[in-house]
């Protein structure tokens, strides 16, 4: 990577006669943050989409609860099956009361806060949740949010890759646009009691923090949910590897999320997430920390190298074989999120293990005992030394 920086630099450097004419334009940050776009691999080949767009680079929507950010296939076109958005509520402050024609899957980032919810037989669902909490709401259920004494911040994803955070159904935009004499009707209030109702969608707004959780607790006579929405994805035991480790969260070990699947991925030093493919729905990632890039392999000689950095995210479409490889001095560590109910990948060394040596040892044209010495079980994450021929 700084040999590939230091050639940026370098080009930059040569501005000809010193005319504006003479300069490459260039806006040098970017060169240098991606530098496999400015200097790629000899392996890529042929066109592909863009699969990297920035959240710093999306539209910051600000409201007096807090602020958010989305990026949809408006901005990321390849991301067709998931939107995501990135939100944060200033202590106290509401999501406001709403619902959605997709569903909801959350991921804490900092902070805490509560969430509710009430299903379509009236059993309703409270909970606090705090970092590296997941929540998950069906599509249709309503909700809100409620920021605790230092806020919260969260990304949420819905199975849309359309789906703008815009289009949410609101309270307060329904009752605004319902007749008053409707609304008193069907609630039995008069027109004095609701003179002060809001004209338009509150959507996020101040408000209070929370009492402590069993004094907010409702009573339904219909119950709670039967299947919690949330998850605590850090209390899960990590799967370690030789390099790095992963969370998973899906419909296995958390019921309730049936359309999105989860991973947590740690990448450490020199390390790489292993060549693979998912064949059971495209990829999202969101990258938490860290520097690497990603390898997309698309068919028929197409081959493209992305890099990525803290607040990225990247999308690879169904059964693309793709690999993440950390080149800074710290952990990588991203999200995969899927539209899916169950996280499945397929691991290159894997099948190759699983089949009989000499088929790929003589369609790779390399010695049957390299073969033979893979290992048979999924890797994940890995590092290796290179060997020197």
């Amino acid at each position: 990577m700084r040999d590939k920086v230091s050639d940026i630099d370098e080009r930059q450097s040569k501005t000809g006669d010193g005319t504006v004419f003479n300069t490459v334009p260039r806006n040098p940050d970017i060169d240098r943050s991606h530098p496999d776009l400015m200097h790629p691999p000899e392996t890529d080949e042929g066109l592909m989409p863009n699969m990297v767009f920035p959240f710093s680079l999306a539209h910051t929507r600000q409201e007096e609860g807090g602020w958010t950010r989305e990026i949809t296939d408006r901005l990321l076109p390849i991301a067709h099956e998931l939107a995501i958005v990135d939100m944060k509520l200033n202590p106290g402050a509401y999501r406001e009361l709403h619902w959605h024609v997709q569903s909801e899957f959350g991921i804490m980032l900092n902070g805490s806060g509560r969430i509710s919810s009430v299903d379509q037989e009236g059993r309703n669902f409270l909970e606090d949740v705090k970092q590296g909490d997941l929540w998950y709401f069906p599509a249709g259920i309503p909700h809100h949010l409620q920021a605790s004494e230092e806020g919260m911040e969260f990304l949420l994803v819905f199975d849309d890759g359309c789906y703008s955070e815009d289009a949410t159904f609101q309270i307060s935009d329904f009752f605004a646009h319902t007749p008053k004499e409707v609304l008193a009707k069907n609630f039995g209030w008069s027109m004095e009691q609701m003179r002060n109702m809001p004209e338009k969608e509150k959507y996020m707004f101040s408000g209070q923090v929370p009492p402590p959780l069993a004094e907010d607790r409702v009573f339904s006579p219909t119950g709670d949910v039967p299947r919690s929405f949330k998850h605590q994805l850090l209390a899960q035991t990590p799967e370690r590897f030789n390099g790095g480790s992963v969370r998973i969260a899906d419909s296995t070990n958390f019921a309730a999320a049936t359309t999105t699947a989860i991973g947590l991925v740690e990448i450490e030093p020199g390390a790489m997430r292993e060549l693979h493919w998912h064949p059971n729905a495209g990829e999202m990632q969101y990258f938490l920390s860290g520097y690497g890039r990603m390898g997309v392999f698309a068919n028929h000689a197409t081959s493209r190298t992305f890099n990525f950095s803290t607040g990225d995210v990247g999308y690879v479409p169904i059964s693309y074989g793709h690999y993440i490889e950390n080149l800074g001095d710290e952990p990588l560590v991203y999200l995969e999120l899927f539209r899916a109910p169950k996280f499945q990948d397929m691991s290159v060394m894997q099948w190759m293990a699983n089949t009989p040596p000499e088929v790929a040892a003589d369609t790779l044209n390399v010695p049957r005992e390299l073969i033979e010495a893979l290992p048979k079980e999924k890797q994940v994450v890995q590092k290796h030394s290179v060997k020197q021929s």
